[in-house]
């Protein structure tokens, strides 16, 4: 066995023996855990290995030198609060959240919209970015019968790939990997289904500049491009976890909301592959301005630029 096979084994042994112990904990001690591993982290850990710099970084982008050191950090460290919350409820969510209950958990914003989208015979697209839970999401429409692909990156551990699997699929999901997509979202967009993707991650030097907080950020093509190959509306939809009430309720509660319908068929849209990359994009800057702490500031959305910006900078 090799080095790397061993590591592996060692990672899935340690995040299981943490998902039995998170699984007996109560909603305020997963609030506590979470919360003190958060400080810890932004408190204790150097902050090269939390990518502090490239939070700060991206922050400074989206909201300009008017925002204080202070109010950054609190973003921040609401972040990692957020992101860790987002990993315990995954590991609770099994035994938490069920068709009998879900009122308790979730409310809804702009429901009648989302579910005209999703029992339209056409073939839909789900689009939501790296804020709130959006694995909620996906729970919830399996719930009730909604199916969907969900494309995902595969993770570099094969045990733990398993584990976010089954989870994606024990609702009902088919999930497809990131690479090498195109042919599995294909036969699904023609057999009138739904794909479900994160549509805010840098697309490298060949993405679509569109401006994102009023930069440009290089996005996908591809989303765009199927909307309109396969007459397929997108739906830009998000989970943001409400404030937390331990007196009257047993869990986190969430709303999962439609902010924007955007159908190829727009008249203002015209087939324009950037055009409804602008509108979406949009439509995700509204959903992240809300509660900027349940985004993943850490991801580098502006990493690549523009070709003639990249001059100008090497030629100063």
């Amino acid at each position: 066995m090799t080095a790397k096979a061993i590591r592996y084994r060692l990672e899935y042994f340690v995040f299981q023996v943490a998902c039995a112990l998170i699984g007996c904990l109560s909603y305020r001690q997963s609030v506590m855990l979470a919360q003190g591993l958060a400080r810890l982290l932004f408190f204790r850990v150097p902050r090269k290995w939390t990518r502090y710099h490239v939070c700060r970084e991206n922050l400074r982008i989206a909201f300009g030198e008017e925002l204080s050191d202070a109010r950054a950090d609190e973003i921040i460290l609401g972040m990692w609060t957020h992101l860790l919350r987002l990993l315990v409820e995954m590991i609770q969510m099994p035994r938490k959240i069920r068709r009998e209950n879900f009122r308790e958990v979730i409310t809804f914003s702009n429901r009648a919209q989302g579910v005209r989208a999703f029992v339209s015979e056409r073939p839909r697209i789900v689009l939501s970015g790296h804020y709130g839970n959006w694995e909620l999401s996906l729970v919830c429409f399996g719930l009730f019968g909604y199916r969907v692909g969900a494309v995902a990156r595969a993770l570099d551990n094969p045990y733990l790939h398993r584990w976010f699997q089954r989870f994606r699929e024990q609702s009902g999901h088919t999930m497809i990997l990131k690479s090498g997509a195109s042919q599995e979202i294909a036969t699904l967009m023609e057999q009138g289904g739904a794909v479900a993707m994160l549509g805010d991650q840098d697309a490298g030097p060949r993405g679509m500049f569109i401006d994102f907080f009023g930069h440009p950020a290089s996005t996908f093509k591809s989303i765009g491009v199927l909307s309109l190959q396969f007459d397929a509306p997108i739906c830009v939809a998000y989970a943001r976890r409400l404030e937390d009430d331990f007196i009257n309720f047993r869990w986190a509660r969430y709303e999962i909301g439609t902010e924007e319908i955007i159908d190829p068929r727009d008249p203002e849209l015209a087939g324009n592959v950037k055009a409804i990359a602008e509108r979406y994009t949009q439509a995700l800057e509204r959903i992240v301005r809300r509660n900027p702490e349940q985004y993943f500031w850490v991801h580098r959305r502006w990493k690549s630029q523009p070709a003639r910006k990249q001059k100008l900078a090497k030629a100063a």
